[in-house]
Parts: structure tokens; C-alpha cells; sequence
């Protein structure tokens, strides 16, 4: 079979993404992007929502950025940003140069009924009460986020290990309709999931919904995967979960985690990753971190939504467009700096250890 995802159909046994995916600024783009940071600095303190592509302007690189929505969509679903000399900058105008790159692919979306625009991927479990799979170190598995594109910016790496490991679902789903198209059926009939209760309560009030782990629009196949939100149905009796429907959602984790089909990406510190969330599955290697707050491997993160990109199917997708403004009133100014928020991730975790 072939047709409009051929290329995002890859394995990593046949692909190096240093060859097939990554782009180097050039030393005229760092200084576009220099130039671009002075312009934005010159306007006062801007809060996040107010770095766009006019705040941001980037004459040259914007134009290369902007193209990047083709290659996600229909390239391989993956480009690496390497070459912004994280040295240079501090830890809050590296997320200014990150938000202003992401505003040339998309429009920022919420990460969770607090509205964050910017989120901070950095194991805080030892202070946050419940902290999500991003606030917690170790290994992560393979699944997908609720927009567009997902992209990481790493402002701090980890001690040892610690690299994105992302899965062609394209490729995946050809493999199961070639092996097991039983299961297949299954991914695409769909499953109860169950999100969080504060998500819903914040937003729209839908707690649990259908939803197909496989999906297929005209020619183009999305996948829209969670290990938790299914296993939170079960648990609270929402649904039950047939031996056939664990069998597949365990085999789309086997296949993904064989080591001829995931490819491991390692993100250095200014780096930025930009991955198509609609047909890549992404998770993370195990890491040993630090135990300083202001030393632990911590990325950035950005959910954009792109323009000229169809609507998600109906049936994928936990969190929608009806929870974002509800989630953005929550939002405060100037919430997710990052010096600011290591302040305050900080205190709270001397508080702790004070007693």
C-alpha cells in the first residue's frame, strides 16, 4: 500500500534524523534570531500571548520555519533545530527565542486546566502531590499529547540519558494491517477513556469519552494513544475493557518498542524538537538526573495548533477547542518564565525539606 504518508512510514532501522531530520542554523540565522530577540526586548516585557511572528520577526528563517509545517505533515513528521548557542542566553529568553520559533508553525495551545501556555518538562515529583508523567523523571511510555505538533526545547539536560524516543504510527498501523488486522479493527472501533477530573471540571465538563486509537480521514491515518486515560475508564467502571481490546493497545507498545522501529533522538541543550503529535508516538529513555532543583534535566515545552491542518476526527482527542478558553482563565501573566518558576519550584521544595 502507498499513498500521502509513504514518507512518515519509516522505521528506525532505516533512518538516521541527523541526516533525514535535522537542520543547523546557519551563523546569518543565529544572528536573524539575535536581532529578533533585541526587537522583542525593545517592546517592554511582553507576556508569552504577545510573542507572535510580528514581535518575533524573523525575515529570512521565519519564511524556513513557517515551510517546516509541510515536512511535519507530510515528510517525515520530525525536524531537530540544532545550532542556538544556549550560552548566550539566559534561561527566560531561551523560552522567548522557543515561543517566537513556535509561533511561525502554529498557534499555542493550553497543556492543562491551568492554562499554561509554556510547559516545563522536569521531575518536581518529590514537591508536586500527583505530579503528570512530564513532572516525573524516569522512562516514559510511548503515546501522544492533545494538539497539532508537540516540541520540546531542552534548557538543561539530564545527568546521563534522558533521550526522546519517538514511532512512526504510520508505520506501526501498516505493520498490524499486515500482521494482525483483527487488532487493527479493534484500534480503530476505539475505547472509553476516562481524563482528569480537575481537566474537565476547568473545561468543558466531558469527563469520559469514545475514542479510536486509529483513525483515517480521506488518505491520511492519525493516532491518538494515552496508557492512562483507557486504564482510568476500567478503574472507575466506566467501561470494561475486552481481553482483545488489551491485547491491542499491549501490541501497539510491543511494536513501537521493538528496536528496529523506534529512533532514539538525543536533544542537547538548545535544541528544539517539533513533532507531527497526529502521526508520531513519542516517549522518553530512563535518565539519572541531579538532585539541585536548578540542575535537573528540564525542557520546555510547546502544543501548537497549525493552521491549514484539518480538524482532528471527532472521535480522537481527549482535550478540545471547548476546553481552551475555559482553561486559559486560570492563566496567569507571566506564569511560565522559567526563572520564575524554578523560584517558586524551589521554595516549595526547601519548605519540604524544612519540615
Amino acid at each position: 500500500m502507498s499513498g500521502l504518508q509513504d514518507r512518515a512510514a519509516w522505521t528506525g532501522a532505516s533512518i538516521d534524523y541527523r541526516t533525514d531530520g535535522l537542520h543547523t542554523l546557519s551563523a546569518d540565522e543565529v544572528e536573524e534570531i539575535d536581532a529578533a530577540l533585541d526587537h522583542l526586548l525593545g517592546q517592554g516585557d511582553l507576556d508569552f500571548p504577545q510573542i507572535t511572528a510580528e514581535t518575533f520577526p524573523l525575515p529570512t528563517l521565519g519564511g524556513y520555519v513557517r515551510g517546516l509545517r509541510d515536512e511535519l505533515r507530510f515528510g517525515r513528521g520530525f525536524v531537530l533545530l540544532r545550532g542556538i548557542p544556549r550560552e548566550r542566553y539566559s534561561t527566560d529568553d531561551m523560552a522567548r527565542i522557543y515561543f517566537g520559533l513556535g509561533a511561525y508553525i502554529g498557534s499555542p495551545l493550553p497543556q492543562s486546566w491551568q492554562g499554561e501556555l509554556l510547559g516545563h518538562v522536569i521531575d518536581v515529583s518529590d514537591v508536586e502531590p500527583g505530579a503528570r508523567g512530564y513532572h516525573k523523571g524516569g522512562a516514559q511510555r510511548f503515546h501522544t499529547d492533545s494538539c497539532d505538533v508537540v516540541s520540546l526545547m531542552c534548557l538543561q539536560a539530564a545527568k546521563s540519558g534522558g533521550a526522546s524516543r519517538i514511532c512512526s504510527a504510520i508505520a506501526v498501523h501498516r505493520r498490524l494491517e499486515r500482521e494482525r488486522p483483527d487488532l487493527l479493527q479493534v484500534l480503530h472501533d476505539g475505547y472509553v477513556f476516562r481524563r482528569r477530573e480537575v481537566d474537565a471540571e476547568h473545561g468543558s465538563g466531558v469527563l469520559v469519552r469514545p475514542v479510536s486509537i486509529f483513525a483515517r480521514t480521506g488518505d491520511e491515518v492519525s493516532v491518538f494513544l494515552s496508557g492512562d486515560y483507557p486504564n482510568r475508564a476500567v478503574a472507575a467502571g466506566d467501561t470494561v475493557m475486552t481481553p482483545l481490546q488489551r491485547e491491542a493497545l499491549d501490541e501497539v507498545q510491543r511494536i513501537a518498542a521493538s528496536p528496529d522501529t523506534y529512533l532514539d533522538m538525543n536533544i542537547g541543550e538548545g535544541d528544539i524538537q517539533f513533532l507531527n503529535n497526529r502521526m508520531l508516538l513519542h516517549g522518553r529513555t530512563g535518565y539519572e538526573d541531579h538532585d539541585e532543583m536548578a540542575r535537573r534535566r528540564h525542557l520546555l515545552r510547546l502544543w501548537l495548533k497549525v493552521p491549514g491542518w484539518p480538524e482532528l476526527p471527532n472521535n480522537q482527542g481527549m482535550h478540545r477547542s471547548d476546553d481552551h478558553p475555559l482553561w486559559l482563565r486560570q492563566r496567569t501573566p507571566f506564569m511560565e518564565v522559567p526563572s520564575r518558576y524554578l523560584v517558586e519550584i524551589t521554595q516549595r521544595q526547601a519548605e519540604l525539606a524544612a519540615g
